[in-house]
């Protein structure tokens, strides 16, 4: 679904010990993780100084498919968020794959800041087997959708040709 950084920033704030405590925990469970190229100094993913492998990010999207709320929510096309009275919040998935047919995704989240480019990870099942794809620093508005369909395209050819990779 969309990223919700204020949302982010009020489980910081209203976590107990506030922000710090929240940015502490969060690096905790990184190193329970094993993400050992991870650190963290915000909740909202917006710093230039939280920082992150492929592989640290592969293993926080298998732990994050342990949850099925993160998956339910990470793959909806849309949501309304009722606000206070009758405002309507709307959220439209920045995953345009997600909407497409041809796409088995199981939990998947985009992200930008222009230190880190346009990034895209997922867990998809493709030539029956379940992936993590992990994408960073797509340059393009669209290229990420792109690489992805690329990927999408090998690991189904070399399937449909025996080839292990």
């Amino acid at each position: 679904m969309a990223s919700e950084n204020r949302a982010a920033a009020a489980l910081g704030r209203s976590y107990p010990g506030g922000t710090q405590a929240f940015v502490s925990a969060m690096n905790e469970m990184a190193m329970e993780l094993g993400m050992n190229d991870s650190s963290f100094v915000d909740p909202t993913g917006l710093s230039p100084k939280n920082v992150s492998s492929a592989r640290d990010l592969a293993k926080l999207v298998r732990a994050a498919h342990g949850y099925p709320l993160i998956r339910e929510y990470s793959t909806r096309d849309k949501a309304t968020v009722l606000l206070s009275g009758k405002q309507k919040m709307n959220y439209h998935n920045t995953n345009g794959l997600v909407r497409n047919s041809r796409w088995e995704i199981d939990l998947s989240k985009t992200g930008y800041i222009s230190e880190a480019g346009r990034c895209l990870v997922m867990q998809v099942r493709l030539a029956s087997k379940d992936l993590i794809v992990v994408l960073l620093d797509s340059w393009g508005k669209h290229s990420r959708v792109g690489d992805a369909n690329r990927i999408r395209t090998w690991v189904e050819t070399t399937a449909a040709a025996g080839i292990k990779g």
